[in-house]
């Protein structure tokens, strides 16, 4: 099994919407992707609560059954879209994959 982690920084604005529009908006297209792609196990999506300098807005916790899963989700055509819009309306983003 493979942990996928994304922490998200959102823009202040962008897409025509504000931080919080697109925390929103980011949310629903994740939370809509388990239903889509197959090879997801686990996911979940977190929003931030606590304002601080270091914190990021939202974080994505997943889980593949392999490298190969991971891969394949990566590259499927509705995670691409949604990676499309991650890169409109993020600051930056941190990803960490790792086996337990």
């Amino acid at each position: 099994m493979l942990k996928h982690i994304v922490m998200f920084k959102l823009k202040e604005w962008a897409e025509g919407g504000d931080r919080a529009a697109n925390i929103k908006a980011l949310r629903e297209k994740l939370e809509a992707l388990p239903a889509q792609i197959k090879e997801i196990k686990f996911f979940e999506v977190g929003i931030n609560f606590i304002e601080a300098s270091v914190a990021y807005d939202m974080v994505l916790v997943s889980e593949f059954e392999s490298k190969e899963a991971l891969f394949s989700y990566q590259k499927h055509p509705e995670h691409v879209l949604v990676a499309g819009f991650v890169g409109r309306v993020c600051e930056s983003r941190i990803v960490v994959d790792y086996a337990p």
